[in-house]
């Protein structure tokens, strides 16, 4: 078997340790540590968390999306091709390196989606996005660290606890949805979804793309 080969490293800003990406012959990965974070073959349940979301949005005039976390740009290339020349998409990377490599090795994984002239990145934390907008968007995808139960960040806890919820529901326009994916269910979220006005729904999807094997989780809530 062909052994995985170290490209580069970046730091993740706020002690959150250090983000490896390796190359295996086609295959991409990005790691903290020992603990993969993604795959570029396992991608399906990035690229669902987009059709899902964009689905309960697609009849909306000039939508304007955020992504918290670019990851290796398969959420941005699903959402692009989701929607049409009037969409606006904001994408919040917390790690330089990460957008740095997505304009690089991994620029082609999920079509370039960074070249898209209805794609902004801003190099920050999603959470002080979801703090300084009100009202502003149709649709917040969130694919931050590894779900409520993060690996990477501690920080990042803050966007699945209640005043990141809270930031999220105030960042929306009327009825706008928060989607968020997960490596895994986890029922106290949930509740914390809906004590913040979300109606909820909880969708298992696959990570590559058969029905067989593993499966993420994520969640539609829609502002009421």
């Amino acid at each position: 078997m062909i052994s995985w080969v170290y490209l580069e490293s970046g730091l993740v800003p706020g002690d959150g340790g250090e983000l490896g990406l390796y190359q295996r012959d086609d295959e991409f990965s990005i790691r903290v540590g020992n603990r993969e974070l993604m795959n570029s073959r396992a991608h399906a349940s990035e690229e669902s968390l987009a059709t899902l979301a964009c689905a309960r949005i697609a009849a909306r005039a000039n939508p304007r999306i955020l992504i918290g976390g670019l990851g290796m740009g398969f959420t941005l290339g699903a959402t692009l091709r989701c929607l049409g020349a009037d969409l606006k998409v904001v994408v919040a990377e917390l790690v330089p390196s990460v957008v740095a490599w997505n304009r690089g090795p991994l620029a082609t994984l999920a079509g370039s989606p960074l070249l898209d002239p209805r794609v902004t990145v801003q190099v920050v934390d999603v959470a002080d996005v979801l703090r300084a907008e009100r009202g502003s968007f149709d649709a917040v995808l969130l694919d931050v660290d590894n779900g409520p139960e993060g690996i990477a960040r501690p920080q990042n806890n803050w966007l699945y606890a209640r005043p990141g919820i809270e930031a999220a529901y105030a960042a929306l326009r009327p009825s706008g949805v928060l989607a968020v994916w997960s490596s895994g269910p986890h029922s106290v979220f949930v509740e914390r979804l809906q004590r913040a006005g979300f109606a909820v729904d909880e969708v298992r999807v696959p990570a590559r793309g058969s029905k067989k094997g593993r499966q993420h989780t994520i969640w539609l809530a829609q502002a009421i």
